[in-house]
């Protein structure tokens, strides 16, 4: 089987942040991912929290987005959790959401090329090296990375699977992540990438219960945003693609498209249904090149859906 994870929803009360990071070490889940959305919570101090609570699990940060920070501030917070937890740390890097972007003014000129920069940068600080390349002067930490993190590309264009492929240690895929989708996106990333293990964590929203009705009933909300433009590149390997377009297109609103998903479609767009059947799926994408398969709780009940999830561990 391939690593299990588990995100902490952005909105996660703060009184219950710590209490689930615990519990999902304590359930089994190799890993816990924390998102850093505009305007929720930071992602590096959220992974201090989460380390500092829990004594094995990795936290996976996925993603902060390249243009917020200056690489060398990326490189320092992500060494000083390196340091203090060696081993235990995933940093995701990506392009970030463009109207949260444009809307803090930190949209680049170039996505593509301020990305490159970021990851290589970072990555090479990371690895004790001295940085001098006209924007950083001489650059280097003062204090060793005992266990370098891996920094992962969280991308989906094809451009920047490639780039992912060149510049990153693995990419993080956002939802809904299909066996279709990521034989398509290993194939951007590169052979010579996948080769050398470049790792693929694959998010999809999660629901189990006995009743496989009630499991999907508990996604659909979820999946409403995925009939959005910014989605197509997740659904257009799918054998149902054009059927899905042509479903968003006549449905009133994302609520609508949502109820109207045929079970057969949720099943594929999501890990859903009984602990067994979830297994299965996760297997399944672990079997077309998921290095790590990360649940995303559906419900308005974090700490219950959380206690649900840990069935599949």
């Amino acid at each position: 089987m391939t690593d299990i994870g588990v995100m902490a929803p952005r909105d996660l009360a703060a009184g219950d942040f710590v209490g689930y990071v615990r519990r999902a070490e304590e359930l089994g889940f190799a890993e816990v991912w924390l998102v850093e959305d505009c305007f929720f919570r930071g992602g590096f101090a959220q992974a201090g929290v989460a380390l500092a609570a829990t004594e094995r699990i990795r936290v996976g940060i996925g993603i902060v987005p390249a243009v917020l920070r200056n690489p060398a501030l990326t490189a320092m917070e992500a060494a000083a959790l390196a340091q203090l937890f060696p081993g235990r740390l995933v940093l995701g890097v990506g392009h970030g959401m463009p109207g949260w972007m444009r809307q803090v003014g930190a949209y680049p000129a170039s996505p593509l090329g301020a990305l490159e920069e970021h990851l290589r940068t970072v990555r090479a600080l990371l690895r004790g090296e001295t940085v001098d390349d006209g924007r950083l002067s001489a650059v280097r930490l003062d204090l060793p990375v005992p266990v370098v993190p891996p920094v992962l590309a969280g991308v989906r264009g094809p451009k920047s699977l490639a780039l992912s492929g060149r510049e990153a240690d693995g990419t993080v895929l956002a939802e809904p992540v299909t066996e279709e989708y990521l034989a398509v996106a290993r194939g951007h990333i590169g052979a010579a990438a996948v080769a050398d293990g470049h790792r693929v964590v694959a998010y999809n929203v999660a629901a189990v219960d006995e009743d496989p009705r009630v499991a999907r009933d508990a996604v659909r909300p979820a999946l409403a945003w995925i009939g959005e433009p910014d989605w197509a590149p997740h659904l257009a390997p799918l054998p149902f693609a054009a059927e899905f377009a042509a479903l968003r297109a006549r449905s009133a609103d994302r609520e609508a498209f949502a109820r109207a998903l045929p079970d057969a479609w949720v099943d594929r767009l999501a890990v859903v249904g009984t602990p067994g059947t979830a297994r299965e799926r996760i297997a399944a994408l672990h079997a077309a090149g998921a290095g790590s398969v990360v649940l995303i709780p559906a419900g308005t009940d974090a700490p219950a859906a959380l206690e649900a999830l840990g069935a599949v561990c």
